[in-house]
């Protein structure tokens, strides 16, 4: 019987030869029937792939057989199914490509990473060490949602500050307009999906002067094993799969709100205007509207 599983990666360190990696990488995947998606570039990987769980384990035997790779923090979560072949339903395909960057902020020239990883991140809080950081300093801690603002519509931590992104790009201009100054004398938190988008933004901000700044380690992921939806989480976790969310337990609350009808939901869709490439938060009986682009 077939135990479909999703894992989530990512690895800063420095890598001589990014193509070599790809190759092998891509080898290995379709040689295991594997799909998803990695992005590798000279300073490390970052990739979710899925498949069955014994697959899925062949491929991190070999994967942590790599010296830079071999103490990476592998994320599981429940995929929806695989086909008759024992490939993932929530990927189309499995696609392997060499980046300039393995997250998209358009900073590659800003981003030092050594065989420990980021150089001058913010410091790292375990999700204990997250509650200890609160319960000490109350609301003078600033949570920072470093995901795109739609991911943050279904879910996001609790009072936190949601920049108004569409793509990670969008994080360097709204730091250096000085829209976020007034945090730099606080303690900031910044937070994301599995870690690595607060990785590099948490060393952007230090970069710019936030004075205390810190990183979820493992990201919402990690938080929501831990502590569910009775912490300081609200809502449900966006995903880049067929997916679209998962949810932390039975009682997760429903915080996003339809474009077209306002009713309550966590699902997320496409514009059904083919010539738009806007995502929105919309419910299934409103699948047919037009996203609030075209609304307009």
């Amino acid at each position: 019987m077939a135990t479909p599983k999703i894992v989530l990666f990512y690895a800063f360190a420095p890598l001589a030869d990014p193509e070599a990696i790809r190759l092998w990488q891509r080898d290995l995947g379709e040689a295991l029937g594997l799909r998803g998606r990695i992005l590798i570039s000279k300073d490390g990987v970052n990739g979710t792939l899925g498949g069955d769980l014994p697959v899925l384990k062949k491929w991190l035997r070999s994967f942590r057989s790599y010296a830079p790779f071999a103490n990476t923090d592998i994320k599981w979560s429940e995929g929806t199914g695989v086909d008759a072949d024992g490939r993932s339903l929530d990927f189309p395909k499995l696609s392997v490509k060499v980046r300039d960057e393995i997250v998209s902020f358009g900073a590659p020239g800003e981003l030092r990473v050594d065989e420990h990883g980021v150089v001058g991140g913010g410091t790292r809080l375990t999700p204990d060490a997250l509650h200890e950081l609160v319960e000490e300093r109350g609301d003078e801690v600033v949570f920072f949602d470093g995901r795109n603002s739609l991911e943050a519509q279904i879910g996001r931590f609790r009072g936190a500050v949601v920049p108004d992104t569409e793509t990670t790009r969008d994080f360097v201009q709204l730091l250096d307009s000085g829209i976020y100054d007034d945090l730099k004398g606080k303690p900031v938190v910044t937070y994301c999906t599995g870690g690595i988008r607060c990785e590099v933004l948490s060393s952007l901000m230090t970069a710019r002067g936030f004075g205390e700044v810190y990183q979820l380690e493992g990201g919402i992921v990690r938080y929501g094993e831990q502590y569910g939806d009775d912490g300081l989480w609200d809502g449900s976790l966006y995903v880049f799969d067929k997916r679209g969310s998962i949810d932390f337990s039975d009682h997760a609350a429903v915080i996003g709100e339809c474009v077209g009808c306002g009713a309550a939901t966590n699902r997320t869709a496409n514009c059904p205007d083919l010539s738009c490439r806007v995502q929105s938060v919309v419910c299934a009986d409103c699948d047919s509207v037009a996203c609030e682009t075209h609304a307009a």
